[in-house]
């Protein structure tokens, strides 16, 4: 599981994908209080990015919680690379901010290879259930490719 935050170069080496998912393509982080969850979250968007230059990442987050504590880079990564032109941010306030996205997701002109969302948990409960079943009704539909879906508590 811990390959799919951080892409060995051994995994890629061997032809194995790092972002083979073995029973979903959704993942949960959770844990305490400034434990680095944000930080973790975004080395995968990252090494998403990294991992398919034609593909984008959507880094789902609360703007004024992301601009005061702002995501740790891994050592030797450059801010200015490519890779971070690919990770798509998607400001929302509240639970219906997820729906609004994630009902008009079939628009996309190319699907993201991951959608992350952080602090998933601060959103109401009904927002998060109701959110829940706008992606399920979204994984159901015809043209619908499977891709990683992360969201943190």
């Amino acid at each position: 599981m811990v390959e799919r935050f951080f892409f060995s170069s051994s995994a890629r080496k061997h032809g194995d994908d790092p972002n083979k998912c073995s029973d979903s393509s959704m993942v949960l982080l959770s844990g305490p209080l400034n434990c680095g969850k944000t930080s973790l979250l975004f080395q995968f968007a990252f090494n998403s990015a990294s991992e398919d230059p034609s593909g984008d990442v959507v880094f789902i987050c609360n703007k004024r919680k992301l601009e005061s504590k702002p995501p740790f880079l891994s050592q030797g990564i450059d801010p200015s690379s490519d890779e971070f032109c690919r990770i798509r941010m998607k400001y929302i306030e509240d639970d219906d901010g997820i729906r609004k996205y994630f009902s008009a997701f079939h628009l996309h002109e190319t699907f993201p290879k991951s959608v992350i969302i952080d602090d998933f948990g601060d959103f109401s409960v009904t927002g998060v259930v109701r959110a829940n079943m706008v992606i399920q009704e979204v994984e159901t539909l015809p043209w619908f490719e499977p891709w990683h879906y992360v969201e943190m508590l």
